[in-house]
């Protein structure tokens, strides 16, 4: 597979691309960007129809690029929205880095990978790979996966599956990403004058606040975290607090420990609850599930043998964030997320270099060169006897 110089036109692209602005739900104008290129490169582009479960402007787009006969099928993945926006983007280069000038976010995340993906669709179309490639772009990544969790995983041809979605330096390999459960604990107490008769009044903050201070919160151990994200109630400041919300998070690379941090979590306000005389309601949803990939998987050692074979030593880590990946293994297609090399992502000081972005364009080529290698004697005619 050929390397013809497309920096200028990534970077231009990229820019682009990071300038719509397309937070989770309103990822129309990008993704008709998008479906726009693939379009004309000839690709047939499938909008699927998840906006019904999503409340996105659009559906998931995925396109299909045959490999030769009989060739198995891998799967890249980037995801289209962003974070909400405190201003608007308008990129600036400053010393190699693409950065917003304004203060909010720059888009990176995905968009490197989306613009890196869109790149690797003209190299194919231009040069046949040697196994079957889809790309799917994916809506509301950023809601907790509703996009991907929406999407008909079934309707893939891939075997396994690669997302360009954690901001660390290329080479980075993630093996291992959490489950992450959201809590919303309601606490219903009794209205009273502060001043007059205080002791008729069952103070709902008060409640929470010793539920909260009874938590294990921060780093639980190498594997698990808890948050307390938000706190309101009350009416007034002469009122016995009657009511408040509080909204929690717990994550475990371990499924089972994350589980249990929930029970935990939820006996500690159930026990403030009774002690302040408070009814309590606690809402726990499982947002997505914990993964863990060994060395020896199949989409690992090709991603290994990739980055290797563009001279990057690969470096297995584990992560506290999710991805799109989850999705994808819990539904029983092996994929692994690879760093894109952004930096400070969800933060006004986001950035991304030049250099980056090539070389993640690089590692995806490679991603696919070594898959067609590596998956070779898996299937008809790869003994070189059908060959395009």
């Amino acid at each position: 597979m050929s390397f013809p110089d497309g920096g200028d036109r990534l970077a231009s692209e990229f820019v682009r691309l990071c300038e719509f602005e397309s937070p989770s739900r309103r990822e129309q104008e990008v993704g008709r960007y998008v479906r726009d290129e693939l379009d004309g490169l000839g690709l047939g582009v499938e909008e699927d129809a998840s906006p019904a479960e999503t409340g996105s402007q659009i559906g998931n787009l995925l396109v299909r690029i045959a490999g030769p006969p009989g060739a198995p099928v891998i799967l890249f993945c980037a995801h289209l929205d962003t974070v909400p926006l405190a201003a608007a983007v308008e990129v600036e280069e400053r010393n190699g880095f693409f950065v917003n000038r304004n203060e909010a976010i720059l888009g990176a995340d995905n968009k490197a990978a989306v613009v890196v993906l869109l790149e690797l669709a003209r190299r194919l179309v231009r040069d046949p790979p040697p196994i079957g490639v889809e790309l799917l772009f994916t809506t509301c990544e950023e809601l907790a996966l509703l996009g991907a969790k929406a999407f008909d995983i079934a309707s893939l041809s891939a075997r396994f599956g690669f997302v360009f979605d954690h901001a660390s330096p290329i080479g980075e390999l993630i093996l291992a990403a959490p489950s992450y459960y959201r809590l919303q604990a309601r606490l219903h107490g009794r209205a009273a004058h502060a001043g007059v008769r205080p002791e008729d009044g069952h103070n709902a903050i008060a409640a929470a606040a010793a539920g909260i201070a009874s938590l294990r919160l921060g780093r639980i151990d190498a594997e698990t975290t808890a948050n307390v994200g938000t706190i309101g109630g009350g009416s007034a400041p002469n009122v016995v607090a009657e009511h408040c919300v509080v909204e929690l998070e717990a994550r475990s690379l371990d499924h089972e420990r994350a589980g249990a941090l929930v029970s935990e979590m939820v006996d500690s306000f159930t026990a403030a609850a009774t002690d302040a005389e408070c009814d309590l309601e606690v809402v726990a949803e499982e947002l997505f599930r914990a993964y863990s990939l060994p060395r020896s998987c199949e989409p690992v050692r090709i991603a290994a043998a990739a980055l290797e074979s563009c001279g990057i030593e690969p470096v297995y880590v584990s992560t506290g964030g999710g991805s799109d990946a989850n999705v994808f293994n819990l539904a029983g297609l092996p994929t692994v997320n690879l760093a894109n090399g952004t930096e400070r992502n969800h933060q006004p000081d986001e950035r991304v270099s030049r250099d980056a972005l090539e070389r993640m364009l690089e590692v995806a080529v490679a991603l696919v060169r070594t898959a067609g290698i590596e998956c070779r004697p898996a299937w008809p005619g790869a003994d070189g006897n059908d060959t395009r």
